[in-house]
């Protein structure tokens, strides 16, 4: 007979470990042991059966996989990290003492480490490196805007900065950017790279005081970001070389810019310096290697004629086409920037889109043309009180640029212009469902992107609202021409000449301007109209062959649709309300005007 086994000597007992055995297995703080699973990506789990895991113990404890732990005990990192430990002894110890010489043996045996094979484990392919990389793009770009802190160190924060500015440079030199967005924490971008979609947050440049380390813990920040730091460096070598750009970055230079660089910029920062401040601005083209047009080539959709899907096919290729006029959205425009303009966010979307930019020398390194430049085409603005202004060029405001970018076609500049009311800025990443509110804005924005709108058909659009509001508020009859043009007596000029006087003839004249000849559209099949179109009987038919382990699936789902609906009537009210309010009613400017007449 074999061993009879005890309670919890199986099962889940067997599978878990404490947080504190895990601690006295490995030796370590509880400081160091959260610094190495961050590192190594290991995490507490939750077991099916808590108190079997627990062999007992009712409280709740921290666990992790007895596997992970043992899978730690292997890692050549933690003998460095232990060695750290009996380094920060021998310095507190001089220092103490006051041994300099000891102090400064210490110091020179400062143990190090490196974590290149811990981003080779935890990524065994690169596709799953840019797969996860949201996250480390936005902890990189937050802590390019931190100041030196205690916990935080200059040089960490100044590898970020090139590291960001870096993964800037691919972007734009692979035209890559896909959409963008400002909202309140920042600027919002997605990027295609290599078939993955990356979406980063990049935070507002503006003045402020960073939390204290009571509200954040900026050590378990600063083990991220060591770890961050180091697989973005990898991506940023590994992407560069696949368009044949020089890694690290060197800036392709023009003749009067080096010209430029010789006279003073040079004298004022090192050689270093000043190549890392070329490289920032962001508006000149990278040294590349070999043949640039073999890494811009972009791969041709492949043609299926026997597959059955044929509708999604022509589905990705207008979307290529799309993307493909996105790549050159901005090609042989120049673009000037005054400095009250944030200049690293459009500098980066105009050239994602092919464009040209500049701004004042005295603002950033960098500058490629001045504002007296007679081939700038237009010039971003945020005030409206320009003293010197040129003809030859187009004076709008920076939303321009982004919605522009969002619609992936040049929006028309009439709402943009300095000192206009800006149009409403929609998010291009949230996706309605069905039964939504879907606002007026974000359909003109989805039809320019689909390319069912052009901008000249917005702008006339627009106008013939703006003159229907016109006329509306001017007249103040629209019941009165109705009667008008339903009366018989209008058709006829013969009849009716005595009664065309007046305020009868200008009735007229507004009926002949409505009276017009629209273009014909095709018709659109709407699946969803089409199932509403069946009977109740039918429908209740079809509800009953649901099974019933899916039915309370569909109760659910049936009611999200319904509350999502109620709730898009209820915006559209009030957002009709809220029209009807702002443009008096027809009756009430005509009674103004009789009032105005009888006094």
């Amino acid at each position: 007979m074999g061993k009879i086994k005890k309670k919890y000597e199986s099962g889940e007992a067997t599978k878990y470990i404490t947080r504190k055995q895990a601690l006295l297995k490995l030796q370590l703080s509880l400081k160091l042991f959260r610094k190495l699973c961050i590192l190594k990506g290991i995490y507490p789990r939750e077991p099916k059966n808590r108190k079997k895991a627990q062999k007992g113990a009712t409280d709740k404890k921290t666990l992790y996989l007895k596997k992970d732990i043992q899978f730690l005990l292997h890692e050549p990192i933690v003998e460095s990290m232990r060695d750290h430990k009996i380094f920060l002894r021998k310095k507190k110890r001089a220092k103490v003492l006051r041994d300099q010489e000891a102090l400064k043996r210490a110091l020179e045996s400062k143990p190090t480490y490196r974590l290149d094979h811990i981003v080779k484990e935890r990524y065994p392919t690169f596709i799953d490196a840019i797969r996860d990389l949201d996250d480390c793009l936005t902890m990189c770009f937050l802590f390019a805007t931190f100041p030196g802190l205690r916990f935080v160190p200059v040089g960490v924060v100044k590898l970020c900065r090139r590291l960001t500015v870096e993964f800037m440079h691919y972007v734009i030199e692979a035209k890559a950017l896909r959409k963008v967005f400002i909202s309140i924490k920042g600027y919002y971008y997605q990027a295609e790279v290599k078939g993955q979609t990356i979406t980063w947050i990049v935070p507002h440049s503006f003045g402020f005081q960073p939390q204290s380390p009571d509200d954040v813990d900026f050590r378990i920040m600063a083990t991220f970001i060591e770890f961050y730091t180091t697989l973005l460096g990898f991506i940023n070598f590994r992407l560069f070389n696949s368009i044949n750009v020089f890694y690290p970055p060197k800036v392709l230079l023009l003749p009067s810019q080096e010209e430029d660089s010789k006279d003073g910029d040079k004298e004022l920062v090192s050689a270093d310096e000043h190549l890392i401040e070329r490289v920032a601005a962001l508006n000149q083209h990278l040294l590349r290697e070999g043949n640039a047009e073999d890494a811009d080539q972009e791969p041709e959709i492949d043609e299926f004629p026997n597959v059955d899907d044929q509708d999604k096919i022509e589905e990705m290729k207008r979307e290529a086409a799309r993307v493909a006029q996105l790549k050159t959205l901005f090609s042989g425009l120049k673009f000037f920037l005054n400095r009250e303009i944030p200049r690293e966010p459009l500098t980066f979307v105009i050239r994602s889109g092919g464009g040209q930019v500049s701004w004042d020398r005295e603002v950033f390194p960098g500058a490629t043309f001045d504002v007296s430049d007679e081939s700038i085409t237009h010039q971003i603005v945020d005030r409206d009180n320009m003293d010197t202004q040129y003809l030859s060029r187009t004076y709008i405001q920076p939303q321009w640029i982004f919605d522009s970018f969002n619609a992936r076609q040049l929006l028309p500049m009439e709402n943009y212009f300095p000192g206009a009311i800006l149009p409403p800025h929609v998010s291009p990443f949230h996706v309605e469902r069905e039964g939504d509110y879907v606002p007026p804005e974000k359909r003109k924005l989805f039809d320019l992107e689909r390319g069912i709108l052009t901008g000249a058909e917005l702008v006339a659009a627009e106008k013939k609202d703006d003159s229907e509001e016109e006329e509306y508020e001017e007249d103040g009859e629209a019941e009165d021409i109705t009667e008008l043009a339903d009366d018989d007596s209008v058709a006829s000029d013969d009849d009716n000449s005595e009664l065309l006087d007046g305020d009868s003839k200008a009735k007229r004249k507004s009926l002949k301007k409505q009276m017009k000849v629209q273009p014909g559209k095709a018709e659109e099949i709407d699946m969803v109209k089409m199932k509403e179109g069946e009977t109740k009987e039918q429908y209740r038919l079809r509800v009953m062959m649901i099974k019933n382990k899916h039915k309370r699936v569909y109760n659910r789902m049936m009611k999200s649709r319904q509350r999502r609906k109620k709730e898009a009537d209820r915006l559209v009210t009030k957002r009709q309300s809220f029209q009807d309010n702002s443009n008096p009613s027809p009756k009430t400017s005509k009674k103004g005007k009789t009032g105005k007449a009888s006094a």
